[in-house]
Protein backbone atom coordinates (compact mmCIF):
# COMPACT_ATOMS: atom_id res chain seq x y z
CA UNK A 1 0.00 0.00 0.00
CA UNK A 2 1.35 3.42 -0.96
CA UNK A 3 1.69 5.88 1.90
CA UNK A 4 -1.07 8.50 2.07
CA UNK A 5 -0.01 12.07 2.74
CA UNK A 6 -1.29 15.62 2.50
CA UNK A 7 -0.06 17.89 -0.29
CA UNK A 8 1.85 20.96 1.01
CA UNK A 9 1.63 19.48 4.46
CA UNK A 10 4.21 21.80 6.03
CA UNK A 11 2.26 24.90 5.04
CA UNK A 12 -0.86 23.49 6.73
CA UNK A 13 0.93 22.60 9.97
CA UNK A 14 0.85 26.17 11.28
CA UNK A 15 0.91 25.09 14.93
CA UNK A 16 1.48 21.85 16.88
CA UNK A 17 -2.32 21.52 17.07
CA UNK A 18 -2.59 21.63 13.28
CA UNK A 19 0.13 18.98 13.09
CA UNK A 20 -1.73 16.69 15.49
CA UNK A 21 -4.96 17.11 13.54
CA UNK A 22 -3.29 16.11 10.27
CA UNK A 23 -1.59 13.10 11.87
CA UNK A 24 -4.96 11.94 13.20
CA UNK A 25 -6.61 12.39 9.81
CA UNK A 26 -3.93 10.43 7.98
CA UNK A 27 -3.92 7.61 10.54
CA UNK A 28 -7.68 7.30 10.22
CA UNK A 29 -7.60 7.14 6.43
CA UNK A 30 -4.80 4.57 6.39
CA UNK A 31 -6.54 2.35 8.97
CA UNK A 32 -9.58 2.15 6.66
CA UNK A 33 -7.58 1.14 3.58
CA UNK A 34 -8.68 -2.25 2.16
CA UNK A 35 -5.13 -3.63 2.32
CA UNK A 36 -5.10 -2.97 6.06
CA UNK A 37 -8.64 -4.25 6.58
CA UNK A 38 -8.04 -7.47 4.62
CA UNK A 39 -4.80 -8.04 6.51
CA UNK A 40 -6.58 -7.71 9.84
CA UNK A 41 -9.76 -9.63 9.09
CA UNK A 42 -9.15 -12.24 6.37
CA UNK A 43 -6.84 -15.23 6.26
CA UNK A 44 -6.45 -18.46 4.32
CA UNK A 45 -5.00 -21.68 5.69
CA UNK A 46 -5.38 -25.36 4.84
CA UNK A 47 -7.87 -24.50 2.11
CA UNK A 48 -10.09 -22.57 4.52
CA UNK A 49 -11.09 -18.94 4.04
CA UNK A 50 -11.52 -17.41 7.49
CA UNK A 51 -13.20 -14.06 8.09
CA UNK A 52 -12.36 -12.78 11.55
CA UNK A 53 -14.98 -10.15 12.24
CA UNK A 54 -17.88 -9.82 14.67
CA UNK A 55 -20.06 -11.49 12.02
CA UNK A 56 -17.25 -13.75 10.77
CA UNK A 57 -17.29 -17.22 9.33
CA UNK A 58 -15.31 -19.86 7.48
CA UNK A 59 -15.55 -21.24 3.95
CA UNK A 60 -13.95 -24.39 2.55
CA UNK A 61 -12.35 -23.23 -0.70
CA UNK A 62 -11.74 -26.81 -1.85
CA UNK A 63 -15.46 -27.43 -2.33
CA UNK A 64 -15.82 -24.70 -4.98
CA UNK A 65 -15.06 -25.17 -8.67
CA UNK A 66 -14.45 -21.47 -9.27
CA UNK A 67 -13.78 -18.51 -6.96
CA UNK A 68 -14.56 -15.15 -8.55
CA UNK A 69 -14.50 -11.62 -7.17
CA UNK A 70 -17.07 -9.00 -8.19
CA UNK A 71 -18.12 -5.63 -6.85
CA UNK A 72 -17.40 -1.95 -6.87
CA UNK A 73 -16.56 1.19 -4.98
CA UNK A 74 -13.74 3.65 -4.37
CA UNK A 75 -11.80 0.94 -2.52
CA UNK A 76 -12.69 -1.98 -4.81
CA UNK A 77 -9.38 -1.98 -6.69
CA UNK A 78 -7.28 -2.18 -3.54
CA UNK A 79 -9.71 -4.73 -2.14
CA UNK A 80 -9.34 -6.95 -5.21
CA UNK A 81 -5.53 -6.75 -5.08
CA UNK A 82 -5.46 -7.54 -1.36
CA UNK A 83 -7.76 -10.53 -1.83
CA UNK A 84 -5.55 -11.89 -4.60
CA UNK A 85 -2.53 -11.59 -2.33
CA UNK A 86 -4.36 -13.46 0.44
CA UNK A 87 -6.17 -16.12 -1.59
CA UNK A 88 -3.49 -16.70 -4.22
CA UNK A 89 -4.34 -19.16 -6.97
CA UNK A 90 -7.74 -19.87 -5.40
CA UNK A 91 -9.06 -16.78 -7.22
CA UNK A 92 -9.94 -17.79 -10.78
CA UNK A 93 -11.35 -14.52 -12.11
CA UNK A 94 -13.67 -11.60 -11.54
CA UNK A 95 -14.37 -7.95 -12.22
CA UNK A 96 -14.69 -4.88 -10.01
CA UNK A 97 -15.42 -1.24 -10.85
CA UNK A 98 -13.51 1.61 -9.23
CA UNK A 99 -12.16 5.11 -9.83
CA UNK A 100 -8.84 4.20 -8.22
CA UNK A 101 -7.18 1.40 -10.15
CA UNK A 102 -4.91 -1.31 -8.78
CA UNK A 103 -2.68 -4.00 -10.27
CA UNK A 104 -4.18 -7.49 -10.23
CA UNK A 105 -3.75 -10.78 -12.06
CA UNK A 106 -7.00 -12.75 -12.25
CA UNK A 107 -9.49 -9.99 -11.41
CA UNK A 108 -10.30 -7.29 -13.96
CA UNK A 109 -10.17 -3.86 -12.30
CA UNK A 110 -12.43 -1.76 -14.49
CA UNK A 111 -12.86 2.03 -14.61
CA UNK A 112 -15.88 3.99 -13.48
CA UNK A 113 -16.70 7.51 -12.37
CA UNK A 114 -17.85 9.05 -9.10
CA UNK A 115 -20.10 10.75 -8.04
CA UNK A 116 -21.85 10.94 -11.43
CA UNK A 117 -21.97 7.74 -13.54
CA UNK A 118 -20.38 7.55 -16.99
CA UNK A 119 -20.64 5.46 -20.13
CA UNK A 120 -17.38 3.79 -19.19
CA UNK A 121 -18.83 2.94 -15.79
CA UNK A 122 -21.97 1.48 -17.36
CA UNK A 123 -19.88 -0.86 -19.52
CA UNK A 124 -17.84 -1.88 -16.49
CA UNK A 125 -20.92 -2.51 -14.32
CA UNK A 126 -22.45 -4.67 -17.03
CA UNK A 127 -19.26 -6.72 -17.09
CA UNK A 128 -19.63 -7.29 -13.33
CA UNK A 129 -23.18 -8.51 -13.96
CA UNK A 130 -21.92 -10.86 -16.67
CA UNK A 131 -19.35 -12.42 -14.33
CA UNK A 132 -21.96 -12.90 -11.60
CA UNK A 133 -24.52 -14.35 -14.00
CA UNK A 134 -21.98 -16.90 -15.28
CA UNK A 135 -21.42 -18.32 -11.78
CA UNK A 136 -22.86 -21.78 -11.12
CA UNK A 137 -24.07 -23.65 -8.04
CA UNK A 138 -20.61 -25.01 -7.16
CA UNK A 139 -18.88 -21.62 -7.42
CA UNK A 140 -18.00 -19.03 -4.79
CA UNK A 141 -18.69 -15.38 -5.62
CA UNK A 142 -16.87 -12.97 -3.33
CA UNK A 143 -18.50 -9.56 -3.61
CA UNK A 144 -16.60 -6.50 -2.42
CA UNK A 145 -18.80 -3.51 -1.67
CA UNK A 146 -17.28 -0.22 -0.54
CA UNK A 147 -18.22 3.42 -0.42
CA UNK A 148 -18.83 4.83 -3.88
CA UNK A 149 -20.33 1.61 -5.24
CA UNK A 150 -23.72 3.25 -5.77
CA UNK A 151 -22.26 5.59 -8.38
CA UNK A 152 -19.64 3.26 -9.80
CA UNK A 153 -21.93 0.25 -10.32
CA UNK A 154 -24.05 2.11 -12.85
CA UNK A 155 -26.18 -0.29 -14.87
CA UNK A 156 -29.48 1.43 -15.72
CA UNK A 157 -32.64 -0.65 -15.63
CA UNK A 158 -34.23 -1.10 -19.05
CA UNK A 159 -35.45 1.22 -20.62
CA UNK A 160 -33.59 3.92 -18.66
CA UNK A 161 -30.43 5.46 -20.13
CA UNK A 162 -27.17 6.77 -18.75
CA UNK A 163 -28.46 10.31 -19.28
CA UNK A 164 -31.45 9.46 -17.10
CA UNK A 165 -29.16 8.12 -14.35
CA UNK A 166 -26.89 11.17 -14.48
CA UNK A 167 -29.82 13.57 -14.27
CA UNK A 168 -31.50 11.87 -11.33
CA UNK A 169 -28.18 11.38 -9.51
CA UNK A 170 -27.32 15.06 -9.88
CA UNK A 171 -30.71 16.06 -8.48
CA UNK A 172 -30.39 13.66 -5.56
CA UNK A 173 -26.91 14.82 -4.58
CA UNK A 174 -27.96 18.49 -4.62
CA UNK A 175 -31.23 18.26 -2.69
CA UNK A 176 -29.91 17.38 0.79
CA UNK A 177 -31.54 13.92 0.89
CA UNK A 178 -30.07 11.29 3.21
CA UNK A 179 -28.06 8.42 1.76
CA UNK A 180 -30.84 5.88 2.31
CA UNK A 181 -33.28 8.17 0.48
CA UNK A 182 -30.82 8.65 -2.37
CA UNK A 183 -30.21 4.95 -2.65
CA UNK A 184 -33.92 4.05 -2.60
CA UNK A 185 -34.15 5.89 -5.91
CA UNK A 186 -30.85 4.58 -7.27
CA UNK A 187 -31.80 0.96 -6.53
CA UNK A 188 -35.04 1.19 -8.44
CA UNK A 189 -33.38 2.76 -11.47
CA UNK A 190 -30.73 0.03 -11.57
CA UNK A 191 -30.21 -3.49 -12.89
CA UNK A 192 -27.55 -4.33 -10.29
CA UNK A 193 -28.35 -2.58 -7.01
CA UNK A 194 -30.85 -3.53 -4.32
CA UNK A 195 -30.01 -7.26 -4.19
CA UNK A 196 -29.98 -7.71 -7.95
CA UNK A 197 -26.30 -8.71 -8.12
CA UNK A 198 -27.07 -11.58 -5.72
CA UNK A 199 -30.04 -12.50 -7.90
CA UNK A 200 -27.71 -12.64 -10.93
CA UNK A 201 -25.18 -14.84 -9.08
CA UNK A 202 -27.73 -17.29 -7.65
CA UNK A 203 -27.47 -20.28 -7.08
CA UNK A 204 -23.73 -19.74 -6.38
CA UNK A 205 -22.56 -19.12 -2.84
CA UNK A 206 -22.14 -15.36 -2.36
CA UNK A 207 -19.87 -13.95 0.35
CA UNK A 208 -19.96 -10.16 0.58
CA UNK A 209 -17.13 -8.21 2.21
CA UNK A 210 -18.22 -4.70 3.15
CA UNK A 211 -16.18 -1.58 3.83
CA UNK A 212 -18.89 0.73 5.10
CA UNK A 213 -19.33 4.42 4.34
CA UNK A 214 -22.83 4.54 5.81
CA UNK A 215 -23.98 5.75 9.22
CA UNK A 216 -25.11 2.69 11.16
CA UNK A 217 -23.54 0.25 8.65
CA UNK A 218 -26.87 -0.79 7.11
CA UNK A 219 -25.93 -3.38 4.48
CA UNK A 220 -28.95 -2.51 2.36
CA UNK A 221 -27.72 1.10 2.09
CA UNK A 222 -23.95 0.61 1.62
CA UNK A 223 -23.31 0.73 -2.11
CA UNK A 224 -27.10 0.45 -2.55
CA UNK A 225 -26.94 -3.13 -1.24
CA UNK A 226 -26.27 -5.11 -4.45
CA UNK A 227 -26.11 -8.48 -2.66
CA UNK A 228 -28.51 -8.11 0.26
CA UNK A 229 -32.31 -7.93 0.62
CA UNK A 230 -33.78 -4.56 -0.26
CA UNK A 231 -36.37 -3.18 2.19
CA UNK A 232 -37.17 -0.19 -0.05
CA UNK A 233 -39.80 -0.15 -2.78
CA UNK A 234 -40.75 1.74 -5.91
CA UNK A 235 -43.23 3.63 -3.74
CA UNK A 236 -40.38 4.76 -1.46
CA UNK A 237 -38.44 6.00 -4.48
CA UNK A 238 -41.41 8.02 -5.76
CA UNK A 239 -41.89 9.48 -2.27
CA UNK A 240 -38.29 10.79 -2.32
CA UNK A 241 -38.90 12.50 -5.67
CA UNK A 242 -42.00 14.17 -4.26
CA UNK A 243 -40.50 15.06 -0.87
CA UNK A 244 -37.66 17.01 -2.44
CA UNK A 245 -39.60 18.17 -5.51
CA UNK A 246 -36.91 16.77 -7.80
CA UNK A 247 -36.76 17.73 -11.46
CA UNK A 248 -36.01 14.31 -12.97
CA UNK A 249 -36.46 13.09 -16.55
CA UNK A 250 -39.96 11.98 -17.48
CA UNK A 251 -38.58 8.51 -18.25
CA UNK A 252 -37.41 8.10 -14.65
CA UNK A 253 -40.68 9.24 -13.10
CA UNK A 254 -42.73 7.09 -15.48
CA UNK A 255 -40.56 4.03 -14.83
CA UNK A 256 -40.80 4.37 -11.05
CA UNK A 257 -44.56 4.95 -11.17
CA UNK A 258 -44.92 1.88 -13.40
CA UNK A 259 -43.08 -0.04 -10.70
CA UNK A 260 -45.53 1.20 -8.08
CA UNK A 261 -48.35 -0.12 -10.31
CA UNK A 262 -46.65 -3.54 -10.52
CA UNK A 263 -45.57 -3.28 -14.15
CA UNK A 264 -41.87 -3.75 -13.21
CA UNK A 265 -40.47 -6.45 -10.90
CA UNK A 266 -39.55 -5.28 -7.41
CA UNK A 267 -36.02 -5.57 -6.11
CA UNK A 268 -35.59 -8.84 -4.14
CA UNK A 269 -36.33 -8.67 -0.43
CA UNK A 270 -36.11 -10.97 2.60
CA UNK A 271 -37.16 -14.51 1.71
CA UNK A 272 -36.25 -14.25 -1.95
CA UNK A 273 -34.48 -17.39 -3.26
CA UNK A 274 -31.58 -15.16 -4.35
CA UNK A 275 -30.43 -15.02 -0.72
CA UNK A 276 -30.57 -18.73 0.15
CA UNK A 277 -26.75 -18.99 0.23
CA UNK A 278 -25.51 -15.45 0.80
CA UNK A 279 -23.33 -14.22 3.68
CA UNK A 280 -22.26 -10.67 4.52
CA UNK A 281 -19.32 -9.53 6.66
CA UNK A 282 -18.30 -6.03 7.79
CA UNK A 283 -14.51 -5.75 7.50
CA UNK A 284 -14.20 -2.03 8.18
CA UNK A 285 -16.11 1.22 8.69
CA UNK A 286 -15.82 4.79 9.81
CA UNK A 287 -15.24 3.52 13.31
CA UNK A 288 -12.00 1.88 12.12
CA UNK A 289 -10.78 5.35 11.12
CA UNK A 290 -11.92 6.97 14.36
CA UNK A 291 -10.18 4.39 16.54
CA UNK A 292 -6.89 4.88 14.68
CA UNK A 293 -7.17 8.66 15.01
CA UNK A 294 -7.91 8.24 18.71
CA UNK A 295 -4.73 6.19 19.17
CA UNK A 296 -2.63 8.93 17.54
CA UNK A 297 -4.16 11.54 19.85
CA UNK A 298 -3.23 9.45 22.88
CA UNK A 299 0.32 8.96 21.60
CA UNK A 300 0.70 12.74 21.21
CA UNK A 301 -0.46 13.37 24.78
CA UNK A 302 -3.99 14.53 24.00
CA UNK A 303 -7.12 13.22 25.70
CA UNK A 304 -9.42 11.85 23.00
CA UNK A 305 -13.20 12.06 23.02
CA UNK A 306 -15.06 10.10 20.35
CA UNK A 307 -18.28 12.07 20.00
CA UNK A 308 -20.04 9.83 17.49
CA UNK A 309 -19.49 7.76 14.36
CA UNK A 310 -23.05 8.58 13.25
CA UNK A 311 -23.12 12.36 12.70
CA UNK A 312 -25.54 13.38 9.96
CA UNK A 313 -27.62 16.36 8.85
CA UNK A 314 -26.63 19.69 7.35
CA UNK A 315 -22.85 20.20 7.47
CA UNK A 316 -23.02 23.85 8.52
CA UNK A 317 -25.44 23.09 11.37
CA UNK A 318 -23.48 20.08 12.58
CA UNK A 319 -20.41 22.30 12.69
CA UNK A 320 -22.07 24.64 15.19
CA UNK A 321 -22.75 21.77 17.58
CA UNK A 322 -19.15 20.59 17.34
CA UNK A 323 -17.90 24.14 17.97
CA UNK A 324 -20.08 24.45 21.06
CA UNK A 325 -18.60 21.27 22.52
CA UNK A 326 -15.05 22.34 21.66
CA UNK A 327 -15.50 25.78 23.25
CA UNK A 328 -16.99 24.24 26.40
CA UNK A 329 -14.04 21.88 26.58
CA UNK A 330 -11.59 24.76 26.08
CA UNK A 331 -13.17 27.06 28.67
CA UNK A 332 -14.35 24.68 31.40
CA UNK A 333 -12.60 21.35 30.87
CA UNK A 334 -15.86 19.52 30.22
CA UNK A 335 -16.73 17.06 28.84
CA UNK A 336 -12.96 16.46 28.57
CA UNK A 337 -9.94 18.32 29.90
CA UNK A 338 -7.65 19.86 27.26
CA UNK A 339 -5.29 19.25 25.63
CA UNK A 340 -7.93 17.16 23.90
CA UNK A 341 -8.95 15.82 20.52
CA UNK A 342 -12.64 15.60 19.65
CA UNK A 343 -13.45 13.02 16.98
CA UNK A 344 -16.52 12.26 14.91
CA UNK A 345 -17.52 10.44 11.77
CA UNK A 346 -20.63 9.87 9.70
CA UNK A 347 -22.00 11.75 6.73
CA UNK A 348 -23.28 15.30 6.57
CA UNK A 349 -25.04 16.83 3.61
CA UNK A 350 -25.30 20.22 1.90
CA UNK A 351 -28.45 21.78 0.51
CA UNK A 352 -27.21 23.80 -2.45
CA UNK A 353 -28.20 27.37 -3.27
CA UNK A 354 -29.61 28.27 -6.70
CA UNK A 355 -26.17 29.14 -8.09
CA UNK A 356 -23.69 27.27 -5.92
CA UNK A 357 -19.95 27.66 -6.05
CA UNK A 358 -17.46 24.88 -5.34
CA UNK A 359 -17.13 22.89 -2.16
CA UNK A 360 -18.35 19.85 -0.29
CA UNK A 361 -19.75 18.86 3.10
CA UNK A 362 -16.37 18.68 4.82
CA UNK A 363 -15.22 22.05 3.53
CA UNK A 364 -18.56 23.60 4.45
CA UNK A 365 -18.29 22.03 7.93
CA UNK A 366 -14.86 23.59 8.52
CA UNK A 367 -15.84 26.99 7.12
CA UNK A 368 -19.02 27.16 9.18
CA UNK A 369 -17.13 26.05 12.29
CA UNK A 370 -14.30 28.56 12.13
CA UNK A 371 -16.65 31.44 11.36
CA UNK A 372 -18.55 30.53 14.54
CA UNK A 373 -15.48 30.09 16.76
CA UNK A 374 -15.18 32.74 19.45
CA UNK A 375 -11.84 31.68 20.89
CA UNK A 376 -8.31 30.80 19.87
CA UNK A 377 -6.78 27.45 20.76
CA UNK A 378 -9.12 25.30 18.68
CA UNK A 379 -8.25 23.75 15.31
CA UNK A 380 -11.03 22.25 13.21
CA UNK A 381 -10.38 19.71 10.46
CA UNK A 382 -12.65 17.49 8.40
CA UNK A 383 -12.08 15.28 5.35
CA UNK A 384 -13.88 12.80 3.18
CA UNK A 385 -11.74 9.69 3.55
CA UNK A 386 -11.83 8.94 -0.18
CA UNK A 387 -9.95 12.19 -0.86
CA UNK A 388 -12.86 13.72 -2.80
CA UNK A 389 -15.13 16.14 -0.96
CA UNK A 390 -18.25 16.79 -3.00
CA UNK A 391 -17.30 17.24 -6.65
CA UNK A 392 -13.94 18.90 -5.88
CA UNK A 393 -10.36 17.67 -6.05
CA UNK A 394 -9.76 18.25 -2.33
CA UNK A 395 -10.44 15.97 0.63
CA UNK A 396 -11.51 18.69 3.06
CA UNK A 397 -9.98 21.48 5.11
CA UNK A 398 -8.20 22.49 8.30
CA UNK A 399 -8.50 25.90 9.95
CA UNK A 400 -8.83 27.89 13.17
CA UNK A 401 -10.55 31.13 14.15
CA UNK A 402 -7.83 33.27 12.54
CA UNK A 403 -7.57 31.43 9.19
CA UNK A 404 -10.44 32.79 7.09
CA UNK A 405 -11.44 36.42 6.52
CA UNK A 406 -14.85 36.78 8.16
CA UNK A 407 -16.62 38.73 5.42
CA UNK A 408 -15.25 36.61 2.59
CA UNK A 409 -16.02 33.46 4.53
CA UNK A 410 -19.64 34.37 5.19
CA UNK A 411 -20.20 35.32 1.56
CA UNK A 412 -18.72 31.99 0.46
CA UNK A 413 -20.83 30.06 2.97
CA UNK A 414 -24.02 31.73 1.73
CA UNK A 415 -23.16 30.62 -1.83
CA UNK A 416 -22.00 27.09 -0.95
CA UNK A 417 -18.60 28.26 -2.24
CA UNK A 418 -16.49 27.07 0.67
CA UNK A 419 -13.58 26.00 -1.56
CA UNK A 420 -12.89 29.57 -2.71
CA UNK A 421 -12.63 30.94 0.83
CA UNK A 422 -10.60 28.04 2.18
CA UNK A 423 -8.26 27.86 -0.82
CA UNK A 424 -7.58 31.60 -0.54
CA UNK A 425 -6.64 31.02 3.09
CA UNK A 426 -4.38 28.04 2.24
CA UNK A 427 -6.60 25.81 4.35
CA UNK A 428 -7.66 23.03 1.99
CA UNK A 429 -6.47 19.45 2.53
CA UNK A 430 -5.48 17.56 -0.61
CA UNK A 431 -4.59 13.88 -0.46
CA UNK A 432 -5.50 12.70 -3.94
CA UNK A 433 -7.50 9.46 -4.22
CA UNK A 434 -6.86 7.45 -1.06
CA UNK A 435 -8.04 4.02 -2.16
CA UNK A 436 -10.69 3.85 0.53
CA UNK A 437 -14.00 5.42 1.53
CA UNK A 438 -15.53 5.30 5.01
CA UNK A 439 -17.06 8.75 4.71
CA UNK A 440 -16.31 11.80 6.83
CA UNK A 441 -13.59 12.02 9.47
CA UNK A 442 -13.56 15.10 11.70
CA UNK A 443 -10.73 15.99 14.10
CA UNK A 444 -10.95 19.00 16.40
CA UNK A 445 -7.88 19.76 18.50
CA UNK A 446 -8.45 21.77 21.68
CA UNK A 447 -5.49 23.31 23.50
CA UNK A 448 -5.65 24.54 27.11
CA UNK A 449 -6.35 28.20 27.87
CA UNK A 450 -3.05 30.09 28.00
Amino acid sequence: MDSIDVHDRRSLERTPAHEVAIECLLAGIEAAHPVVRVGRTISVGDGQLSIETDDGGGYDLDRFDEVVVVGGGNAAGGFAAALEDELGDSVTGGAVVTDDSARTNAIDVLPGDHPLPSETGVRSARRVLEVATAAEADDLVIAVVTGGASALLAAPADPLTLADLRAVTGELLACGASIDEINAVRKHCSAIKGGQLARAASPATVVTLVLSDVVGDDYSVIGSGPTVPDPSTYADAVTVLERYDLDVPDAVREYLEAGVDGACPETPTVGDPAFEDTHTHLVGSGRSALEAARDVAIDRGYEPLLLSSRVRGEARESALTHVAIAEECHETGTPVEPPAVLLSGGETTVRLSDEPGDGGPNQEFVLSAVLALETDGIVVSSVDTDGIDGATDVAGAIADARTVDDAAGRTALDRNDSLSALASADAVVRTGPTGTNVNDLRVIVVDPVD
